[in-house]
């Protein structure tokens, strides 16, 4: 019997748990015995409300190494992530490396394996914001041009790469010869798998006494809007105004740094106002089943969020997205999400127009749910 391909996944941030849930369970089920995995938490996301909710609701399993690394400067964090990892991979073998997304621990993971020559596997490859001055852009383009195997979610994905001179080809991948696979979106498949299980367990709507269609559901977390006073204020104002004219409720899972930034950026009056008003809701970070049942009983969505973005999408909700940009542009295109930045008349306009028409239909350009699956077997035929 050939040995099991030896996989170090790195994770770090709340997103990039829940997308390892959809891997490690194709492993632990399917691909038992032929894939063995290493979990590697950075320590990226060290809050409990950020972290370990997921890990316990998800079923993922422990992480096996902790790093620990926690909050600091972008140059900071990354460098001390880097060496974690090194030392890591220095000590046992791995044959891939497998990373998530567009975070800090990305790179990380894609910089310490490339420099010692372990093939990475980048899972979300090949998306673009074509904004540079994203940290999280920066961070997707260095690692998708450090990868093995690009496993991109969506045709443009898969485009944006061939635009970049990287585009897939016969026989067998390395870093200079790239593999690009439109695998479809792992965390569809989470939305497919977890869906009905949030219904069953989630007790947030009736905790929050609203019923379905009946609120706003708010995240926003971009240092770009966070931690600049004008964007941070023209965004909460003008929901307040939206929620006072409309009487929906809002329901904004604040998570800590904007908890931190609101405090200090925001007029004090602005900020009493939404502490004190009925009906807006400033809760603390939701786990997985509480944020999908959210998503999919609102009557829309306000974010700043790509992961967000998309599972809007997953649940047929419009979305006002809180960027000029957005890497998931496929959503813009069908008419499901609007870019309105932080400019208060785009905002209304675009909650006013999907209030009044809701969100179009929202065909199914993400997979079918299986997408760790094909990942895992991409994986196991090349290697």
């Amino acid at each position: 019997m050939a040995e099991p391909l030896r996989l170090l996944t790195v994770i770090g941030a709340r997103p990039q748990i829940i997308k390892a849930a959809a891997l490690s369970r194709a492993i632990r089920t399917r691909f038992a015995g032929r894939i063995v995995e290493t979990l590697l938490h950075t320590g990226q996301h060290y809050d409990a409300n950020m972290s370990q909710v997921f890990f316990d609701e998800l079923g993922i399993p422990a992480a096996d190494i902790q790093l620990g690394v926690g909050s600091g400067s972008h140059g900071a964090m990354t460098a001390r992530m880097t060496e974690g990892i090194e030392q890591v991979l220095e000590r046992k073998a791995h044959d891939a490396v497998v990373v998530y997304g567009d975070t800090n621990s990305t790179l990380a993971g894609a910089l310490a394996a490339s420099k010692l020559h372990v093939p990475v596997a980048h899972i979300e490859a090949g998306l673009r914001s074509f904004n540079k001055r994203m940290p999280e852009e920066v961070n997707r383009v260095l690692c998708d041009h450090a990868s093995t195997w690009l496993f991109c979610p969506t045709d443009t994905a898969v485009r944006n790469l061939a635009n970049e001179g990287i585009s897939t080809h016969p026989g067998r991948a390395d870093i200079d010869r790239p593999k690009v696979v439109q695998t479809g979106d792992v965390m569809y498949d989470n939305s497919q798998y977890f869906g009905e299980l949030a219904k069953e367990r989630s007790k947030i709507l009736a905790d929050l006494s609203i019923g379905v269609g009946e609120f706003v559901l708010v995240t926003v977390h971009r240092d770009n809007n966070t931690d600049d006073r004008k964007r941070l204020n023209a965004i909460y104002r003008t929901l307040l105004e939206v929620h006072t004219e409309t009487g929906l409720a809002f329901v904004v899972p604040v998570h800590p740094r904007t908890r931190k930034m609101m405090d200090e950026l925001m007029d004090p009056e602005l900020l009493r106002s939404l502490r004190t008003a009925a009906g807006f809701h400033l809760i603390d970070p939701v786990g997985f089943f509480d944020m999908i049942a959210l998503e999919s009983a609102s009557r829309l969505v306000v974010t700043d969020s790509g992961g967000v973005q998309k599972e809007a999408y997953f649940f047929d909700r419009p979305c006002v997205v809180l960027r000029a940009e957005t890497e998931w542009v496929e959503l813009v295109a069908h008419g499901q999400a609007v870019l309105a930045d932080a400019d208060p008349q785009r905002i209304r306009t675009a909650v006013d127009r999907f209030l009044g028409s809701g969100a179009p239909d929202c065909p199914a350009i993400f997979g079918d749910g299986h997408s760790a699956e094909r990942i895992c077997h991409e994986l196991i035929e090349t290697l």
